[in-house]
């Protein structure tokens, strides 16, 4: 209805008279992609196409995903890069060939994410793309501006919830700011904002669709605009100085000592150039909190080590489609070392890898006759409407926490397979105070009668650069990592088993990894203990570093690509 055709067949007069600031982009940009795009070269989402002369709106029979990035024209960051009289020229003429071609509809063009991405481009690189332009090109650039925010400003309430509709809501209120003679909708895109952030961000600063990609995103549009209200000389909202405050020390607790972000419900490869700009950013620079009770985290610190641990119920429907069935899962890091983690998010855009990350199963935790603790709505036939959230899961995750001198320990529990299996999963971790000892007891307490038959699989998902042998005549697990550094893995009395992974989230693509599995009857050993013990250390170099710092990269195993392919 309201972005429809009746909206294509409306006039449109209501033409700021100038644009007044650009927020600024905060993300990286790379120079010599500049080259590829004046050649008519456009690499996006893994997709190559050559436009041949002809102007790449033009073109139809593409993949949707090269279609969102071109259309979002976030690559103008990388013709301002290379700050050259052709590459303006050639942003210019691809903003030309946008209104023209695409101007007045585009069924991808004009989705709202992609409207959203390109308002905030087009603002963040304007003083770029008008220099040296004429009255008339300046007029139609406003012009085809405004009416992108009207369409956006009509459509948010169908945006879908969550990370999109935060992200409209941002968009529309920079570009209130931004360009002139706004009154009354400036005042009413400030107050949707306020509204959207005291809504989305918790309590803790976590995003109500319990993604840590989430904080990054929305951290790189919120700083731009907080730095806009501070140049116009305007009042900041308070909603957006809490909301800031609360998100900065979420970032840094879901980091490991690497700078990664930990792979829980969707997030994927750390983008980090844009983490280490957005920290850059936080006056505080405290250190990150140990509990995010709203969020459903817990994070343990001892001496080097950390371990984060997924203790909270799915979020709510509206905005699950990217979350996981991964509670009770956890991932383990020493130093720089990351050794347990979760299998993260493929980057490519493949209904198959991205059910298989979102299962149980590619996550540290437990399942239970391979099947997910969550059920997600099927992909067909809904799947291209509704996408594939969670319809129902763990209800109820119930944690404590004990923090003392010798260490940090967590108890947790789920109900996520009460219901089609009467068992509860509990897990109980405890990382001793310096570090060098992860103990874990993983228990199945059954609420009602349990087939005999039904098995349970303990999972351990290792980052690829850990290498492991049994050792012990096959009742422990050796895991060395690059720099040297060692861990032992024993589950006295269990069925141990190293077996293939893959971890989805390498910005390389996917890569062949292993598991540590325990696998057991439900009835038969209802508890299971296990241990992780750091044996030796990191090697250190002449000049004082770890042997990581000098090989930057090792035999991935037998000689083979570590590089997986779909």
């Amino acid at each position: 209805m309201h972005g429809g055709p009746m909206f294509r067949m409306q006039p449109f007069l209501a033409v700021p008279s100038r644009l007044l600031i650009a927020p600024q982009d905060l993300r990286t940009a790379d120079a010599t992609n500049a080259a590829d795009i004046y050649g008519g070269r456009f690499l996006f989402s893994g997709h190559l196409v050559e436009t041949q002369g002809r102007s790449p709106f033009e073109l139809k029979a593409t993949h949707e995903d090269w279609q969102r990035e071109l259309h979002s024209f976030g690559w103008l960051r990388d013709l301002r890069a290379a700050d050259s009289q052709i590459a303006r020229q050639n942003a210019r003429a691809l903003v030309e060939d946008w209104i023209k071609f695409s101007g007045r509809w585009h069924d991808i063009g004009w989705e709202a994410p992609v409207v959203t991405r390109r308002i905030l481009s087009w603002l963040a690189h304007s003083p770029f793309i008008l220099m040296d332009g004429d009255h008339d090109f300046y007029r139609s650039f406003v012009k085809s501006l405004a009416r992108q925010v009207r369409y956006l400003r009509q459509t948010m309430n169908e945006t879908d919830d969550g990370v999109d509709r935060l992200h409209a809501a941002l968009a529309i209120a920079s570009a209130c700011l931004s360009m002139a003679d706004q009154g009354r909708f400036a005042r009413q895109s400030v107050r949707r904002l306020e509204h959207e952030l005291n809504r989305q961000i918790l309590p803790d600063g976590g995003h109500i669709s319990r993604n840590p990609r989430a904080l990054i995103d929305i951290l790189a549009d919120l700083l731009p605009i907080r730095q806009a209200f501070v140049s116009q000389g305007l009042e900041m909202p308070q909603a957006m100085l809490q909301s800031v405050d609360r998100m900065m020390p979420l970032l840094r607790f879901f980091r490991h000592g690497d700078g990664a972000l930990a792979h829980f419900n969707g997030m994927g490869s750390t983008p980090s150039d844009l983490v280490a700009t957005i920290l850059a950013y936080d006056d505080a620079r405290g250190a990150p909190p140990l509990n995010a009770p709203h969020s459903g985290y817990q994070r343990l610190v001892g001496g080097a080590s950390v371990t984060l641990i997924d203790t909270g119920p799915p979020p709510a429907t509206s905005v699950s489609g990217d979350a996981h069935a991964g509670c009770l899962s956890f991932e383990f890091s020493s130093g720089g070392n990351r050794i347990v983690v979760n299998c993260g998010v493929s980057p490519k855009s493949n209904p198959l890898w991205r059910r298989v990350a979102r299962s149980t199963a590619a996550h540290s935790t437990a399942t239970i006759e391979d099947t997910s603790s969550c059920h997600f709505l099927s992909e067909k036939p809904f799947g291209r409407m509704l996408g594939a959230p969670i319809l129902w899961g763990p209800v109820n995750v119930p944690v404590e926490r004990e923090d003392d001198k010798a260490g940090s320990r967590i108890t947790a529990s789920h109900d996520g397979y009460a219901a089609e299996f009467h068992v509860v999963h509990e897990r109980d971790m405890r990382l001793s105070g310096d570090g060098t000892v992860l103990d874990g007891i993983d228990t199945f307490v059954g609420v009602a009668s349990i087939d005999p038959d039904h098995r349970y699989a303990i999972r351990f998902h290792l980052h690829p650069a850990i290498r492991t042998s049994m050792i012990r005549g096959g009742s422990a697990v050796l895991l060395v990592c690059r720099d040297g550094e060692a861990w032992e893995f024993e589950a006295p009395g269990s069925e141990l088993a190293v077996e293939e992974s893959i971890y989805l989230s390498d910005v390389y693509g996917h890569r062949k990894s292993e598991q540590i599995v325990l696998n057991g009857a439900v009835l038969e050993a209802p508890s299971v203990a296990w241990q992780f013990r750091k044996t030796a250390t990191a090697r250190l170099s002449r000049r004082g570093t770890s042997d990581f710092d000098e090989v930057d990269e090792l035999p991935l195993g037998d000689g083979e690509s570590n590089i997986v392919e779909p």
